[in-house]
């Protein structure tokens, strides 16, 4: 009978799912295909603003160059998101449960966060050199605040009457955290990994934004003043891709860990 339902379940999901993916590939659709009608109609110029059909014409004679510069951004997002990931969650542990760090480290954390990343990028620059580094710290920098405060937000929101009887049961302090302040955290862990996921490719554009001789930073810079808008938009249009991606991503590990959360069940419509 449990199997039944576990199987119901995941079928309603997945159908919940490819539903949603499905309307979500409609709208793009149609968004293209009006774009492509609008220009052509009103026969605007291709270097304001060219209709996608010219933009994936321009993306396949260039696809090579673009396709491996994508690869080092690629990597400079993932690193450095990664490195934000591993970094942040033990430090909202140790804001969450300890006063002093939460009054003495937090508040360097907000000042951080308030200064513009694009200022600080050429620091990077002049002590690191131009290699993978910088880049890394730069995404690191803009994906690591929201994880930080989501999760201390997470830690934090843990019931203190579901502790106090843990405790009254003699479960020790490790157990009570994997079964208790852990799932109730994860919700809001999860919430700051997308938040800082869809960052992730803003911040190495930056990065090669402020010296770079390769990835698509560098390009989209080289294509924009030599007004190729197709390359322009193509460049745009993957790095897009890639976010999207990195966030999907993101989504379906939170799916996996906690699907019992009530962000992961099918929405119900009355009547339908």
């Amino acid at each position: 009978m449990n199997g039944d339902l576990a199987e119901q379940g995941a079928l309603a999901s997945a159908k919940g799912s490819a539903r949603r993916w499905l309307g979500a590939v409609i709208v793009f659709v149609t968004l293209f295909l009006l774009w492509e009608f609008v220009v052509k109609l009103l026969g605007i110029k291709e270097y304001l603003l060219p209709p996608p059909s010219k933009i994936w014409t321009e993306f396949l004679k260039r696809q090579s160059t673009v396709m491996s510069s994508a690869w080092i951004t690629t990597v400079e997002i993932i690193g450095g998101y990664l490195l934000a990931v591993a970094v942040s969650i033990p430090l909202a542990m140790a804001i969450a449960y300890s006063r002093f760090v939460e009054n003495t480290i937090y508040p360097v954390i907000v000042f951080l966060q308030i200064i513009p990343k694009i200022a600080i990028a050429p620091l990077f620059i002049i002590w690191l050199g131009f290699g993978l580094l910088p880049k890394l710290l730069i995404v690191f920098l803009l994906c690591f605040f929201p994880i930080v405060v989501s999760s201390v937000a997470g830690f934090k929101s843990v019931d203190p009457d579901v502790m106090d009887f843990a405790r009254s049961t003699g479960a020790s302090p490790t157990r009570m955290f994997f079964k208790i302040r852990l799932p109730q955290a994860l919700p809001e862990i999860f919430t700051g990994l997308k938040i800082g996921a869809a960052l992730s490719a803003t911040a190495a554009v930056v990065a090669e934004f402020v010296a770079s001789d390769r990835g698509l930073g560098y390009l989209l810079q080289q294509y924009n003043g030599q007004l190729e808008t197709p390359m322009v938009f193509a460049i745009i249009v993957l790095l897009s891709l890639i976010g999207l991606a990195i966030y999907y991503a993101v989504e379906l590990i939170e799916r996996l860990v906690i699907p019992w959360h009530v962000a992961q069940r099918p929405t119900e419509i009355a009547g339908i």
